[in-house]
């Protein structure tokens, strides 16, 4: 007598199949969403190290913060270029550049690399706008360059190290991966340096007077140039609201998945991609540490909730940021530019972390009660 092979029905089959599809389908985003926090938990440790490095280093320097220019640069000139040549005739040496790092441009050029200025051939008087904390006018500055090194020497003495860049940073990480490994200080690698993931807050390397309330003309903003101190890097103890007032945070719109590269800052320093930046959106979340040591969200949309409630409780209806920089802008979208603003996703508009008013002695974020 033959026995009877056993077999699957289609319907078994079918069956089968489903319960495969609905697990993968309940797995893969579960796995997908642990990788983003994954992610997110390598940036905030990233902030913590650097954190930890601008303790040491305040250590040093009697509380002071990070900075890459004289204390008294204002009364070299009125303008940066002027500054940097009264800065050399009056004291006989050239102001230090902004140097990035021992290494390699190629197999034959070792050396020092930075931006440098005159006298010396290889620099332009241009660069004087990468060491003030922000350029008011191109909206560039040393607030860019955490990873310069006057500040990876307290982290692993490295500009191309991964603690200056946040995994998130998708389109920055492309960009950046091919030289984390590399031996030198700095390698440089054409067509663009790589800034850090991370910015300082530039409103907070200023003297407080510079976002600070002007009585003679009723704005909050005053020329560096024309305060004595304007340029003197606040202690980190003059922050009074350190809970409140931003640090160092995530330049970039990290969250983003819609389009990386922002079309309206092209060409960008990141092998031709600029990313939005993290005020680009009402979602976007930045992680950043405070100046009381802790790390967290740093919402745009609660940015912007923060500073309308100032508006409306002070008298003179200034808000958390100054609108009235050369950058100007407003605390709605239609009112302006800021900070980029004119480049954002969608309804977003604040300026915050980078005109904040009264600089570290101000606040980004209204305590919730």
């Amino acid at each position: 007598m033959q026995r009877s092979k056993s077999a699957f029905t289609i319907v078994e089959l079918l069956v089968v199949v489903a319960i495969i599809a609905l697990l993968v389908g309940i797995l893969v985003p579960a796995i997908g969403r642990a990788i983003e926090q994954a992610k997110l938990t390598r940036s905030e440790s990233n902030l913590s190290q650097l954190s930890k490095a601008q303790g040491i280093y305040s250590a040093e320097y009697n509380d002071h913060q990070v900075t890459f220019i004289n204390d008294n640069f204002a009364s070299y000139g009125t303008t940066g270029p002027q500054a940097v040549s009264g800065f050399a005739s009056q004291t006989g040496i050239e102001h230090p550049g902004l140097i990035l790092g021992y290494g390699r441009g190629a197999p034959s050029e070792f050396g020092i690399w930075g931006y440098w200025f005159p006298p010396n051939p290889v620099g332009w008087a241009g660069n004087a706008g990468v060491i003030v904390p922000i350029d008011f006018g191109n909206k560039w500055g040393a607030f860019r360059y955490t990873n310069v090194r006057a500040f990876n020497t307290y982290v692993n003495g490295k500009f191309y190290d991964p603690t200056f860049y946040a995994p998130k940073d998708s389109a920055v990480m492309a960009s950046v991966e091919p030289l984390l490994d590399h031996a030198d200080e700095f390698f440089n690698a054409p067509p663009d340096i790589r800034p850090s993931s991370y910015v300082f807050s530039p409103a907070a390397m200023f003297s407080p007077d510079v976002l600070g309330l002007n009585k003679s003309t009723g704005k909050y903003y005053t020329n560096p140039f024309n305060l004595k101190a304007g340029f003197r890097s606040p202690a980190m103890g003059q922050a009074i609201y350190g809970n409140l007032k931003t640090h160092i945070m995530e330049h970039h719109w990290c969250q983003n998945r819609k389009k990386e590269c922002n079309p309206g800052l092209a060409p960008g320093s990141y092998d031709g991609c600029e990313p939005h930046y993290f005020n680009a959106a009402l979602v976007s979340t930045p992680r950043a540490l405070f100046f009381d040591g802790h790390i967290g969200a740093a919402g745009v949309r609660d940015s912007m909730e923060a500073t309308k409630r100032m508006t409306v409780q002070t008298s003179d209806g200034h808000g958390l940021w100054s609108i009235d920089t050369p950058m100007g802008g407003g605390f709605d979208f239609w009112d302006g530019d800021g900070y980029f603003s004119d480049y954002a996703y969608d309804a977003a508009s604040t300026s915050f972390h980078i005109l904040t008013t009264d600089g570290i002695k101000g606040r980004d974020f209204i305590a919730k009660q």
